[in-house]
């Protein structure tokens, strides 16, 4: 068996796939969850690193424009805020 390497390029049609409706969607082999196994379910809390926190509010509209920028938008909201900190403090 041969390992070749991966070119990292996706063969997923995204165009096909944003064009989807969700009644495009062939759920048949996906069964509906039942309201008996809902109530039986064990919500869990994914815990949060130790050096991160969740503390301050960010205005609406700009929270919204960074999820318009899709995936990560926490993370590039933390690089910049990295970035300001790391600018200005002192040597």
């Amino acid at each position: 068996m041969s390992n070749k390497p991966t070119s990292g390029n996706s063969e997923t049609d995204w165009q096909r796939l944003d064009a989807m409706t969700d009644e495009d969607i062939d759920l048949s082999d996906c069964p509906e969850v039942t309201p008996e196994q809902f109530a039986s379910s064990i919500v869990r809390r994914v815990p949060i690193a130790q050096n991160k926190a969740e503390v301050i509010p960010i205005d609406s509209d700009v929270l919204e424009w960074f999820k318009s920028r899709g995936r990560g938008y926490q993370t590039q909201i933390n690089t910049l805020l990295r970035a300001y900190m790391e600018a200005h403090q002192s040597p």
